[in-house]
């Protein structure tokens, strides 16, 4: 029996609560049509009109307040704390500093220590007056949560690095891990992608321990509560138990130790040949690649290791990481201050997009389309990474930014897929399905020559094959996927000093398995497919006792059950199958009188508090895509969804969403996607009009046509 088995079903009736109107009313259906249908074509127009010259969309992806704290740190090392940036950085602190003092992870939360320890500190580096009020405030803000003390393992290197305190208080992170054969359980490869990007070069810091003495006026003593060797143990969250004699824990840290004694007596002979190979391995991934990892901290990490191996500012491997950074660095509109983001998100943005506008009547031969569509066949990656060290396969997968040949992943590739087939293979009852409102006309003058298009659908058609066959080879043996790497679940790992960063493993999650589910649905995978057979049971094996999915990606039930249930349907589970039953129906019970739905992040630390939080535009996407797929698309709370994506659109086709709904590493660190809640909510009206369609009519509405394509 599946868990979805397991769960009471609550009578639909229940949920139809909202005092005044009869939700399942056809009349009342109908006649929401028009306004639907309104907003639907302005955030199609308002989509076409942020396309890129070179065919992509990109959108802003904010992080918290670390990134401009980590680049203030990183410049002080530098000697350039008094560079524009640093002070621009500085000043975005200021801006998003709590009341209370601190600073949080996302809107709405609380403060959060490390954070707010490496903000203190680089609004003092940047010449803030401690005895300001907004100082003193947060200096007493983080004294009452633990102070410095308290802080991860991050945060101590950077404390180290400018000299507050010794590397002895920071976890030992050995540039000989590099060395180690890949039998070995505790090998580079057994950690996730990320992790890996940053542990080589931040192994070169640990071995070389360089220091930055600053001027102790400028220092943070102040907020020590005991004297570093005496500061608590690093945990990764979740942790806290298993610590006994025999523990994981016990031997990590007892190796942690070892390491560092015979590092203080020279006792490491394998060190030379060990940071030499280091160095070689991160500047072999700094090729075709937006800096290592394509993300900021391996880019941070990476200056940091060249300048400890006596890399010249001027060389063109340190020229290159300084680009990088630069390149993620976003000024207002004033230039009064700047923020840094974790990394750009190109594919993605430009993959779902696609999804939305084809869901949204968009042809596949509107000039944009065919555009993007080439774009995203430029960007299929065919060389090998780091995943060929356990797959044996054809590359073929899509990253997540512009350039990342070592670090295709898993959910990248599976929207890929889904948008190349959206515009190329779509069903043919698509588009008589759509009314005619929602199909956007081309250029009569611009059509593509027939050859043209032909070599092009063929070269679409060989993506689709090569990205799907290394798709499947990454499924793990639990029938899962994770991001990155194939079975990088050995938990063990989590319990080393370093990895309370929360996210040393990469292993199947339900939220991504889902996703690569329904793109097999689409592409004709369906049960009775070994692979589609073992994800399907994974998923069983997952669901929450009250119906639910867990979301790794993306915050966080109402995110996974609404994949969870998408990629079940598509491949063939019966949408009256007690698991779908019971994911649509916890999805039911979270919605809000105002019809939206709301999770906030707290939700990863605290579970008894998923599907709660201020109502979004894209988690209430999410939730009514989820009940579209499982076949609700009768239920009142359907109805009121759609009226509350309605009414809360702005003019110009978007929604305003200041909150954190995407993740990066649960209870660590979250993501503000800013286009979530535009083509989110775009791929969900769409689909309810195509599936209302039968109770409206084309004299309805008039006709909302948009022309052209750029």
């Amino acid at each position: 029996m599946s868990l979805g088995q397991k769960v009471s079903v609550l009578p639909k009736e229940r949920h139809d609560d909202t005092p005044g109107f009869d939700f399942a009313d056809p009349f009342l259906v109908k006649h929401l049509g028009m306004p639907v249908r309104r907003a639907v074509s302005r955030t199609r127009q308002w989509l076409l009109g942020q396309q890129q010259a070179e065919g992509c969309w990109c959108a802003e992806l904010e992080g918290d307040s670390i990134l401009q704290s980590e680049t203030i740190l990183l410049m002080a090392y530098l000697s350039r704390e008094d560079s524009d940036l640093a002070q621009r950085a500085a000043a975005r602190l200021g801006e998003t500093q709590l009341p209370e003092g601190g600073w949080a992870m996302y809107p709405g939360g609380e403060l959060e220590l490390s954070g707010s320890v490496k903000a203190y500190f680089a609004l003092k580096l940047t010449g803030h007056d401690p005895a300001a009020e907004y100082m003193q405030r947060a200096r007493a803000a983080i004294l009452a949560h633990g102070g410095a003390d308290a802080v991860n393992s991050f945060t101590r290197f950077y404390l180290a690095i400018l000299g507050q305190i010794s590397y002895d208080q920071c976890p030992a992170v050995p540039p000989e891990v590099v060395l180690l054969p890949k039998w070995f359980p505790a090998n580079l490869y057994a950690v996730s992608a990320w992790s890996r990007t940053i542990i080589v070069p931040l192994s070169i810091v640990s071995a070389t321990r360089p220091v930055r003495q600053i001027d102790p006026r400028h220092g943070i003593r102040e907020l020590f509560l005991k004297a570093p060797e005496d500061w608590p143990p690093l945990r990764c969250p979740g942790l806290a138990s298993g610590t006994g004699l025999f523990s994981w824990d016990r031997l990590f840290r007892t190796i942690d130790r070892l390491l560092k004694w015979c590092q203080r007596r020279r006792l490491v002979p394998l060190r030379r040949r060990a940071i030499a190979r280091a160095e070689q391995w991160m500047l072999g991934r700094f090729q075709r690649s937006d800096g290592l990892g394509a993300i900021y901290p391996p880019i941070v990490w990476s200056i940091l290791a060249l300048k400890c191996l006596g890399y010249d500012d001027q060389s063109p491997e340190l020229q290159e990481c300084h680009k990088q950074l630069t390149d993620l660095v976003i000024e207002d509109e004033t230039g009064e201050t700047a923020r840094i983001q974790p990394c750009k998100s190109p594919v993605w943005d430009t993959a779902i997009t696609l999804r939305a506008l084809a869901a949204g009547g968009v042809r596949a031969d509107c000039r944009a389309i065919r555009r993007a569509v080439d774009w995203l066949l430029t960007q299929q990656i065919t060389r090998t990474g780091d995943w060929e060290e356990t797959v044996h396969a054809e590359p073929g997968g899509w990253c997540f930014e512009y350039a990342n040949d070592f670090y295709p992943d898993s959910d990248d590739t599976a929207m890929v897929l889904m948008a190349l087939h959206a515009q190329f293979d779509a069903p043919p009852e698509l588009e008589t399905a759509l009314p005619p409102e929602l199909r956007l006309v081309s250029d009569a003058d611009d059509s593509p020559d027939g050859l043209q298009e032909e070599a092009r659908q063929e070269k679409t058609t060989t993506a689709i094959e090569r990205g799907l066959q290394w798709m499947l080879a990454m499924q793990n043996d639990d029938g899962g996927w994770g991001a990155f790497d194939r079975n990088n679940h050995r938990a063990f790992l989590c319990h080393v000093p370093f990895a309370d960063h929360n996210a040393m493993i990469d292993p199947s999650t339900p939220d991504l398995t889902g996703r690569v589910l329904e793109s097999l649905g689409k592409l004709g995978r369906r049960q009775g497919d070994p692979a589609v057979d073992r994800a399907v049971a994974y998923m069983r094996r997952t669901q929450e006792p009250d119906g639910s999915w867990f979301g790794r990606w993306g915050v966080n039930y109402i995110y996974g059950t609404w994949q969870a249930i998408a990629g079940l349907v598509a491949v063939g589970v019966p949408q009256d199958d007690p698991a779908i039953v019971a994911g649509a129906h916890w999805l039911l019970t979270c919605q809000q009188a105002c019809g939206g739905w709301g999770e906030s992040p707290d939700s990863y630390h605290q579970p008894h508090l998923r599907g709660q939080g201020p109502p979004t535009a894209s988690q209430t996407a999410w939730a009514l895509l989820g009940l579209l797929a499982a076949g609700y698309r009768d239920e009142p709370a359907v109805t009121r969804a759609v009226r509350f994506l309605v009414v809360t659109q702005s003019e110009d086709g978007t929604w305003d969403e200041p909150e954190f709904t995407g993740t990066g590493f649960p209870q660590v660190f979250y993501l503000r996607y800013h286009y979530y809640p535009i083509y989110f909510p775009l791929m969900a009206l769409a689909q309810w009009v195509v599936e209302v369609r039968p109770l409206m009519t084309a004299a309805d509405t008039p006709l909302l046509r948009v022309v052209g394509g750029e």
